[in-house]
């Protein structure tokens, strides 16, 4: 029986998604693995699963307590892949000439994360992304800022800001502060996780220099508009903390070309999700939403990882996030045309399937039905509804056609004898 009830329920932080919601789901894809087209760049697929080492501690991804490993027949230990980014980057460092850069690639794919009994959290979930490989200038960070907003546009999202930050900035900080390495990730998973409340207690207990603290303090008021970064300069504790705001600025003047200036916020306190974010770093949030629909940025890095030296940036949005944000503002998420039920008695067969080649040559989306004889039509109806169809035609042996609108139940016949 524990058997049974096992292989009828699916395991906690996967589901199965089918009909109308799967449909949805495909379109939207389509829509936006469409917009990554529209900037040029070029399809990939990697495996689901690599070498544990591609997504071990040292690239910077989870702790490999969130890792689905499992081992071949030669014992190597493999991993289910967490992030799309680092398999992209292989296939760069070892499938591409120096003279072939800059790459831009997109990718749709499934993506794994044992997140253990951490409620609402999916474990296997969708990713849509584009990678630039070989460009590290502003333009580059601004171009892929610039993509995902477009494509979170091209899904119907209306009210979303994208937030904007740098990794140097609060890593100068950071290494300013002098914290040993324990420490230091503790206060960065706490500034990562905006608990600047139990921050500020920590920092009360350990002996860092009072303008750096005052700095630490402030990071919740570093989120704005431009003239924030103005406003950062004047607390930045080195050279490289400016250079990271003066990158931001420059940055944010190409996005003024795009016309996204008024989509644009920038917060000082961003560490990124991944440790191999090495520059600019990118979320885009929605009212109302939990995780980032979208986030990015640049990991230069990273490359370094798989033995070569690139500049490398990137975004990926979650397509099972932003289709709950969709819903939760009410955002007609497309679809495609309505279905048309075809029905008809063992005699019309051959016109039948005739009409409905007829049919999807249009464009339309048809479904052959053979009608049992014991069947009243109005059984058919019910399906047609359920299905979410939009009209049932029926091909009576009599040669009538019987046509039906399923949304309001009008009926006309037709003699086409």
């Amino acid at each position: 029986m524990a058997m049974r009830q096992k292989i009828l329920h699916t395991p906690e932080g996967v589901k199965d998604i089918y009909g109308k919601e799967c449909r949805k789901k495909l379109l939207l894809q389509e829509e936006l693995h469409e917009m990554l087209h529209l900037y040029g760049c070029e399809d990939i697929q990697t495996p689901a699963f690599e070498f544990l080492e591609v997504f071990g501690r040292d690239t910077g991804i989870v702790s490999s307590r969130e890792l689905y490993k499992f081992f071949d027949r030669e014992g190597n230990t493999l991993a289910l892949r967490p992030d799309i980014t680092p398999s992209v980057a292989r296939v760069a460092v070892t499938q591409f000439e120096k003279d072939s850069v800059p790459l831009r690639m997109c990718y749709i794919g499934n993506t794994f994360l044992n997140h253990g009994s951490q409620q609402g959290e999916l474990c296997e979930s969708t990713q849509l992304g584009a990678e630039l490989i070989g460009d590290g200038t502003a333009g580059a960070d601004a171009e892929l800022i610039a993509l995902a907003a477009d494509s979170l546009k091209r899904a119907g999202m209306k009210e979303f800001q994208i937030s904007v930050g740098h990794v140097e900035f609060l890593q100068s900080l950071l290494d300013a502060a002098q914290f040993p390495a324990e420490v230091k990730e503790k206060v960065r998973t706490m500034i990562a996780r905006r608990n600047f409340l139990g921050m500020r207690e920590l920092l009360e207990k350990l002996p860092v220099k009072r303008p750096i603290r005052e700095v630490f303090y402030r990071l919740p008021e570093l989120v704005g508009s431009v003239e924030i970064l103005n406003e950062a300069r004047e607390l930045a504790p080195d050279r490289r903390a400016i250079l990271a705001l003066e990158r931001l600025k420059e940055v944010y003047e190409i996005l003024k070309l795009y016309h996204m200036q008024e989509m644009i916020t920038f917060d000082l306190g961003m560490c990124g999700k991944y440790a191999y974010y090495s520059g600019m770093i990118f979320k885009s949030d929605t009212f109302g939403g939990g995780e980032p629909v979208a986030k990015g940025g640049r990991y230069d890095r990273l490359m370094e990882r798989f033995g070569r030296e690139l500049p490398a940036a990137g975004f990926a949005i979650g397509t099972d996030e932003l289709m709950k944000a969709l819903i939760r503002q009410k955002i007609q998420i497309p679809e495609e045309p309505e279905q048309i039920i075809l029905l008809f008695d063992r005699e019309q067969r051959k016109y039948a399937i005739s009409l409905a080649k007829d049919f999807r040559g249009k464009g339309k989306r048809v479904e052959l039905l053979e009608r049992e004889e014991k069947k009243n039509l109005s059984v058919y109806h019910i399906y047609g509804r359920r299905k979410q169809a939009g009209s049932l035609i029926y091909l009576r042996r009599d040669e009538q056609i019987i046509m039906v609108n399923l949304h309001t139940g009008e009926k006309k016949v037709v003699d086409c004898a």
